[in-house]
């Protein structure tokens, strides 16, 4: 087992914020042909420069872009890879007449490559943006969402006759790939955000993995070997963790119920750095779950909502990672919110304000428990 690295600090936060209005007009004209790619990059140059000092005047020590150069937290770096294609958004019309947007649907259709570094021009130059002494973290998303949206059938049958161990192996390469260019970069922290496994705690879910051919209860242990293909392939002196997300775009949720069905396959199986881990509200269930986290491992208790401009109680945050330490070691925990404020490019129904008001919270509450460190 490699030795785990730790993290920047007791507190944390998981990536995205809420974009600015010029960035998103700015989207826009690109989108109309009003203005090149190479233009829109330096609004999101712009952007990222203020957000970066965002989180630094608040006194966070892992800084991100905010996700400010994507549309999806997800598709814009899987499609990137070679052999995945994304279809076209469908708008589906519904019985009451009302029109949706589905989300895109991702297609393994050829072998799974590293076709090109995809992260690395955009970490590049958020490291020039990052104060000494703060550490740079890219986020990136969970391998596992080749396999869960669409299942067996999303994957060619042609390049990939049997997942096993071809597809799993192949995607693993891809991603050791990636995060091997990054850390010739000086990338040190990088976080894959995983939707699947929280959604595989939800009985609703966990039926629509069944019917595509998969048991609920073989996928957590299934994925926690993938996630380990990748982490073999990890570089030395990397911190690797894991974001749980039950959906969060425009401030819904996807996806309830306890992290018992998956917590032994996440926090004993993979071998990861640090965990992200949901917990703002009824529907993640309580604490039990956590006695599953070896020792060296860190969960990073979600306790603080996105979704929503209330604050938070400190003395109640205080005595909710209190609970949590009855099955973890207080030692092994850190705080932070529990998703991003703007995992798509929509953002969540929350005011910029109180982005910042819940961070200085995370911050200020972190100190308090476990000192300034």
């Amino acid at each position: 087992m490699s030795q785990h690295a730790m993290l920047p600090a007791r507190f944390d936060h998981v990536g995205s914020f809420l974009r600015p209005k010029y960035l998103l007009e700015a989207r826009e004209q690109k989108a109309k042909g009003e203005i090149t790619p190479e233009q829109l990059r330096l609004v999101e140059d712009k952007a990222i420069t203020e957000i970066v000092k965002f989180q630094e005047d608040i006194g966070l020590k892992s800084i991100t872009d905010g996700e400010f150069r994507r549309t999806y937290f997800h598709i814009d770096f899987l499609e990137q890879l070679g052999g995945v294609k994304t279809d076209i958004p469908v708008t589906i019309r519904k019985p009451d007449g009302t029109e949706e947007l589905a989300p895109p649907v991702m297609r393994v259709i050829d072998k799974v490559t590293h076709a090109k570094q995809i992260q690395l021009a955009d970490f590049q130059y958020l490291k020039t943006q990052v104060s000494a002494g703060n550490t740079p973290k890219v986020t990136i998303p969970s391998p596992t969402m080749l396999h869960f949206r669409g299942g067996r059938a999303g994957i060619s049958k042609v390049a990939y006759p049997e997942l096993e161990p071809d597809f799993y192996d192949d995607v693993a390469k891809a991603y050791g790939d990636e995060l091997r260019s990054l850390a010739a970069a000086g990338c040190t922290y990088v976080q894959m955000d995983d939707t699947n496994l929280a959604y595989l705690c939800d009985e609703k879910m966990r039926e629509a993995a069944r019917q595509r051919g998969d048991d609920p209860n073989e996928l957590p242990h299934r994925y926690a070997k993938f996630i380990n293909k990748v982490v073999a392939q990890k570089p030395p002196g990397m911190l690797l963790a894991m974001h749980l997300c039950r959906g969060n775009f425009k401030s819904t949720h996807a996806a309830a119920g306890n992290y018992e069905p998956v917590a032994e396959a996440l926090l004993k199986e993979m071998d990861l750095d640090a965990y992200f881990m949901e917990y703002d509200d009824a529907r993640s269930g309580d604490f039990k779950p956590l006695r599953y986290l070896p020792k060296g491992k860190t969960v990073v208790l979600g306790l603080v909502t996105t979704k929503f401009g209330e604050m938070e109680d400190k003395d109640e945050l205080k005595r909710r990672i209190e609970d949590a330490s009855k099955y973890a070691s207080l030692d092994q925990l850190a705080l932070s919110p529990q998703c991003g404020f703007s995992s798509t490019v929509h953002g969540n129904n929350i005011a910029v304000e109180a982005q910042r008001n819940k961070l200085r919270l995370v911050v200020e509450t972190a100190q308090e428990v476990w000192g300034s460190t």
